[in-house]
């Protein structure tokens, strides 16, 4: 996978570096055609100001002459001027060097047109101009000593050979360095990917220690991949905790039900074997136990079954308009009329007798009840529970009471599915699941619950239900 992706960018990076190195070469080959045009354009070159020059020299009767314009061209150019005729012939000059001579053989005047002058210290240009049938030629000196002017000659054949051979090296030479240039340059990209990869299978096969330098160009992908790799290990010890938590639930609630199963199976056995003479309130006696233990059976169950429906989202609300303060006072009387808690310290306060709600009374009724019960097991015999109705922006019901408070790492922990906290009775047994099917139905109906508490002083439920 690394080579692969090495590869990758060394060929984008090779075309790269060849389109870019043809670009130049074709800009720099526009360059020279442009300067070579602009120079041959400007007036002030040397060859230019030669070329030009015969308009300043006139032909009279009286002879030949250099107009005063020529005259200040060439006190501008630092420059002489000599005219021959056609046998060479000193004819007339102007601004000339000592050491100029009168007459010139024509290798003479082809050498003064190729090379520099040493003797007149001038780099000399030549032009003619044809007057009345006779050639006139005249030399221009530059007095310039930096400006030099070199004639050299070649073979086309030749130079187009070494211009193929020197094109090959070169771009044999770029390729090299392109290839070197590649490979470090995609090294450096694909080295960061290669952790990165390695970290995400380290991340698939299950090791979330995963921890990459957040530096580079990378740096925002290296620090979603940490952090990635954290909340997948936040989450596997969620879940190996909430994992070890439905064991020990399990392990309880299998308990909880081979207690009372065993009574039912027991009494039932005494009832139906007849060396056991039962008097007629003896069987009344253990048909209700029975009852009763099939009854707590039928409780558990029935929280199995709601807590999945809920955590399904698989319930449908039964809305209609209820009264708030109705439900709660009926629901308080239902568990006072339990034998269990017909001595609990519970009541209801309200400064209304009428607050309509849409919402499903039965369920509403359930999350009621197992908050309630919840504060009964949980504390001593003589707590008093207060159930408060408040109307604000939405409506509240608290649930309070002055019993032992729960701890604050226990805090969070109390709406958890299978959570059964440290004060529960030891004689107190149950699904574990009330807590949370009470979030689960508040939040079903759009409200919200929070819990707090003080260790020695109590716990207080609010429940928010959209008015």
């Amino acid at each position: 996978m690394n080579w692969r992706l090495t590869g990758r960018y060394m060929v984008s990076v090779i075309i790269v570096t060849i389109i870019t190195v043809f670009i130049n070469l074709f800009g720099f080959m526009i360059w020279l055609v442009l300067q070579a045009s602009s120079q041959h354009s400007e007036e002030n070159t040397p060859e230019t100001f030669t070329r030009s020059f015969e308009q300043y020299i006139t032909f009279s009767d009286q002879g030949i002459t250099v107009k005063k314009e020529g005259q200040q061209a060439l006190k501008q150019q630092n420059a002489w001027v000599q005219i021959l005729d056609e046998n060479g012939q000193d004819v007339y000059h102007i601004r000339a060097p000592k050491g100029l001579k009168d007459k010139y053989t024509p290798l003479e005047i082809v050498n003064l047109h190729k090379y520099k002058d040493k003797q007149l210290l001038s780099t000399i240009y030549a032009g003619g101009k044809k007057v009345k049938g006779k050639e006139y030629s005249y030399f221009i000196g530059f007095k310039n000593p930096s400006l030099g002017k070199y004639l050299f000659s070649f073979d086309t054949k030749d130079l187009v050979t070494r211009f193929n051979i020197g094109t090959i090296i070169l771009l044999s030479i770029d390729a090299i360095i392109a290839l070197i240039i590649g490979y470090l340059f995609s090294r450096q990209l694909t080295k960061p990917l290669g952790r990165v990869i390695h970290g995400i299978q380290r991340l698939a096969n299950g090791d979330y220690t995963t921890n990459l330098p957040t530096k580079g160009m990378y740096k925002d992908v290296f620090y979603n991949v940490n952090h990635l790799s954290e909340q997948l290990a936040s989450s596997k010890k969620e879940k190996d905790k909430l994992e070890q938590m439905r064991e020990e639930w399990i392990s309880h609630i299998s308990h909880d039900i081979k207690t009372p199963l065993a009574s039912i199976q027991g009494y039932a056995e005494i009832i139906k074997d007849p060396n056991y003479p039962l008097s007629g309130h003896e069987i009344r006696h253990y048909a209700r136990i029975i009852e009763n233990k099939s009854l707590y059976i039928k409780d558990v169950m029935e929280d199995l079954n709601l807590t999945s429906r809920l955590k399904n989202n698989d319930v449908m609300l039964n809305k209609e308009l209820v009264n708030i303060v109705s439900l709660l006072r009926e629901t308080l009387i239902d568990i006072l009329n339990d034998s269990r808690y017909a001595d609990q310290l519970i009541e209801l306060q309200t400064n209304v007798e009428k607050l309509m709600l849409n919402l499903d009374a039965i369920l509403i009724r359930r999350a009621v009840t197992n908050l309630i019960l919840n504060a009964l097991v949980h504390n001593d015999h003589d707590v008093q529970i207060v159930v408060q109705i408040e109307q604000k922006e939405q409506t509240h019901v608290t649930i309070k009471d002055n019993g032992k408070g729960i701890e604050e790492e226990e805090l969070e922990k109390v709406f958890d599915r299978y959570y059964r906290g440290t004060n529960t009775g030891v004689t107190h047994a149950g699904s574990g699941l009330g807590m949370a099917i009470a979030k689960d139905i508040i939040q079903k109906h759009g409200g919200d619950i929070t819990i707090s508490s003080t260790l020695g002083k109590g716990t207080t439920i609010d429940i928010q239900l959209p008015s």
